[in-house]
Parts: C-alpha cells; sequence; structure tokens
C-alpha cells in the first residue's frame, strides 16, 4: 500500500512539474500580470454594485392561499414583491412605518387582480431607515428581469439611494391599470 501511494504522488508529481513548465514556456510574465489586474479590477469594483437583500433569509412558502387576502403573500398585489409586507410592520399598502421614510426609488410589476381580470401596475417601494421588520417575508419574482434591468428586478436594496440605507419593508402601490 505504502508503494502505491509513493508512485502515485511520484506521478502526480511528475504531471504538476510538466504542467507548470508548459504553462511556464507558453505564457508570459504579461499575460499573467493582466490577467492578475482584471482580478483585482473586479474585485474593486464589485463593493459599489447593488447586493442582493435576501441572501440567507427565510421565504414565503408557495401554498394555495387567498389571493385576496391582504395578509398572504400569494394577494394579487404583491405579484413581484420581494420583502416584508408593510401592512404587518406598522405601515399600510402605501405608507411607511412611523420613523422609516419610502426609497427614492423602486421597482415596478405587473399584476393581475382576479376580481376584475385587470392586470394593474404597482409600485414597489422599500422603506428605510429602520431595522428589518420580522413580518412576513415575499419572495414573488413571476416575470422578473435580471438584475443588469434596474427596473425591473426586485432582490436590490432599494434604499441604496436614499441617505438612511437600512431596509426595513415594502410597500405595494397601485400606479393605475396596465396598457393592453
Amino acid at each position: 500500500m505504502k508503494r502505491f501511494f509513493e508512485s502515485l504522488f511520484a506521478r502526480l508529481d511528475s504531471h504538476t512539474e510538466t504542467m507548470t513548465r508548459n504553462v511556464a514556456q507558453n505564457h508570459g510574465r504579461r499575460s499573467f500580470l493582466t490577467h492578475a489586474g482584471a482580478v483585482l479590477l473586479g474585485t474593486a469594483v464589485l463593493p459599489i454594485l447593488p447586493f442582493y437583500r435576501n441572501s440567507g433569509m427565510a421565504h414565503a412558502e408557495e401554498t394555495a392561499e387567498d389571493p385576496n387576502d391582504p395578509h398572504s403573500c400569494e394577494y394579487w398585489r404583491y405579484c413581484a414583491m420581494d420583502g416584508n409586507m408593510c401592512n404587518e410592520c406598522g405601515g399600510t399598502f402605501t405608507s411607511c412605518p412611523a420613523g422609516s421614510e419610502t426609497s427614492a426609488v423602486s421597482w415596478v410589476g405587473t399584476c393581475l387582480n382576479p376580481v376584475d381580470g385587470k392586470d394593474y401596475l404597482v409600485s414597489y417601494n422599500d422603506c428605510c431607515g429602520r431595522a428589518m421588520c420580522n413580518g412576513t417575508t415575499c419572495l414573488n419574482s413571476h416575470k422578473e428581469r435580471p438584475g443588469y434591468r434596474m427596473g425591473l428586478h426586485n432582490d436590490i436594496n432599494w434604499c441604496m439611494a436614499n441617505t438612511s440605507k437600512g431596509y426595513h419593508c415594502t410597500l405595494a402601490i397601485l400606479v393605475g391599470i396596465a396598457d393592453a
């Protein structure tokens, strides 16, 4: 058994040496410096990018709840909501709880109201400036767009445009009926 491992390590050592020599002969130092510089620049830019707000948080489970119950994540108005419902955190659908302020930017979703069968534009505004509310957290990403389409993506901390960047909860404000 000992000879087997000695042989294995000798072959692995020889293979590693051969690969290292091939890389050194075929690629110059400038190539290495170019790649290392790109990695360093990428890590320097990373902190200024928007961040994913829900990492590590529990999400509301998909259940067959009533789409007309405003205390349920399945409520039709929450079709693109990602966050805590403000109506369970001391606020309402349209106003932030005391001590917090509405985010300067928001995302918009188009939600179907099952009662009248019409599509509505819903503006989702985060309430900023207080610690995160421990109310129900909804994660609804129906027809969500990739993160590079900022106005259509709901996984971003939209409080980044405010002076108080702490996320508290999310409003679901009806903007109007969506055009056909």
